[in-house]
């Protein structure tokens, strides 16, 4: 190791003790007779002094620091003077009295400063990413996921769930948002897509016997963009086997407390209250009540339950899956699917925190009869059923168990225990708005010969004014 110590972990306890440390220059200050060096590292800053007798090398490689060059300091902690210690910092009771210095490698003038206060573009900031990301505020965004990845392993682990990983090549089955296609070299004219959700392969999994599954997933979704969305975006996927509502809707709440309470140490209490979807639209005008006035919670959840299982499209003159094709109707309204279409409700629940949808879930069908009727009420024909999802009704013809599960939106979820407005703060790399990513330059243009290998063309369309 090149230290001995972090920048956040010395204190009086430490006085006397010969320390290395390595880091970044936050700050210089230079008073003449002595040099104060602010240096940083993601556990903290810790202050080290540099004199022109006690060492006159380091003194002088100490005149020519700049910010964020990154170095390595030597020296033998002592007790700040009286009056000078800083009781905002951790380690502001002492200081590094600097013997050696080495600059590690120097840092160009910055294109802004490494400061969460400071006002600058989205376009600059993400340029910058690295440098953002030096930030306490952005430090802090990203170790917050490691917390609450780390308390969902846990409690998913105590509760019987088994991690796996679904593919993210796959095949294209278009519902709602557009596919991210990818074109296949080894078979012309063929196309993976990028996941959506892992919504079939979790399915399958049901049918394989692995009863309670569980995976931090990354989808992909080509679609118009807000603060809260993104191209590519990270959920919180599970699917449990013999179960009801009330199973998933007790293990949700129960990783949603149990992440609360880890981060913020708060106990979110009873369980969340439920609203129909018809209650919702009444009193609320809307599925997504915020209910932060009417329970005086800076977090209220509640679920929204009951939807109805189809909307029609007027447009289309058809109708559409108000959730997804594979959520299972109320038993109760079974009969009314060939009568009464938009009288059928969903097995299906919506997590709502402030007035903001961070999961959705449903019951889904597991007899291949029922999702063959549910295809055909949407305007899906045999054919296009089993080339698009062929190998899920077959699946469901080998014992598929009765299932259900619920994906949580990860990214909004931190986003709301970080503070942020905006999902972006809480991811380490992400888009634009218009899904374009100012640190790499993606998506860019690719070179001829890739695109034979792949036996595609490019045709350029004259742009209208």
């Amino acid at each position: 190791m090149l230290r001995s110590h972090t920048c956040g972990e010395l204190t009086a306890q430490d006085i006397g003790k010969r320390v290395v440390l390595c880091g970044w220059v936050a700050s210089r200050r230079d008073h003449g007779k002595l040099i104060f060096i602010d240096l940083r590292d993601r556990c903290g800053i810790t202050q080290a002094v540099f004199l022109p007798k006690q060492a006159p090398e380091a003194y002088k490689l100490a005149e020519t620091l700049r910010s964020e060059f990154v170095i390595k300091v030597e020296g033998v902690v002592n007790k700040r003077p009286a009056g000078t210690d800083n009781p905002k910092l951790p380690t502001g009771a002492v200081e590094i009295a600097a013997e050696k210095l080495e600059v590690l490698n120097p840092s160009n003038a910055l294109p802004f400063e490494i400061e969460d206060k400071t006002e600058i573009s989205e376009e600059v900031r993400l340029k910058y990413r690295y440098l953002d990301l030096r930030k306490r505020k952005g430090l802090e965004n990203l170790a917050l996921r490691h917390k609450v990845y780390k308390i969902i392993r846990a409690l998913m682990d105590g509760e019987g769930f088994i991690e796996c990983e679904t593919p993210i090549l796959t095949k294209s089955t278009p519902e709602g948002a557009r596919d991210y296609l990818v074109p296949s070299r080894l078979n012309p004219a063929k196309f993976f897509a990028l996941p959506q959700s892992p919504q079939l392969f979790k399915q399958i999994l049901m049918v394989a016997g692995i009863e309670k599954y569980y995976q931090i997933a990354k989808c992909f979704r080509d679609e118009d963009l807000r603060a809260d969305r993104q191209p590519e975006f990270t959920q919180l996927d599970l699917e449990m086997s013999f179960v009801e509502e009330e199973d998933i809707l007790k293990v949700t709440e129960q990783i949603v407390k149990a992440i609360f309470k880890g981060v913020k140490n708060i106990d979110l209490g009873p369980p969340f209250p439920r609203i129909t979807y018809a209650q919702a639209q009444e009193k609320y005008r809307c599925d997504k009540p915020d209910l932060r006035k009417e329970t005086g919670s800076e977090f209220a959840f509640c679920w929204v339950v009951d939807f109805p299982l189809l909307k029609y499209n007027l447009e289309e003159k058809r109708w559409e899956s108000e959730h997804h094709p594979f959520t299972a109707p109320s038993n109760e309204d079974l009969a009314l699917l060939d009568s009464s279409p938009e009288k059928v409700r969903a097995r299906s629940y919506d997590l709502v925190l402030n007035g903001m949808e961070i999961g959705s879930g449903s019951i889904r069908i597991h007899r291949r009869d029922l999702q063959n009727k549910i295809f055909g009420i949407i305007g899906i024909s045999s054919d296009e059923a089993k080339k698009r999802f062929g190998f899920l009704l077959e699946a469901f013809e080998f014992g598929a168990p009765p299932h259900g599960g619920i994906a949580l939106g990860l990214d909004r979820l931190l986003a709301t225990l970080a503070g942020e407005e905006s999902i972006r703060e809480v991811i380490a790399f992400p888009k634009t708005q218009k899904a374009f990513c100012p640190l790499t330059g993606a998506p860019s243009e690719v070179e001829e010969k890739q695109l034979k290998e792949l036996n595609i063309g490019i045709v350029h369309t004259k742009k209208e004014d």
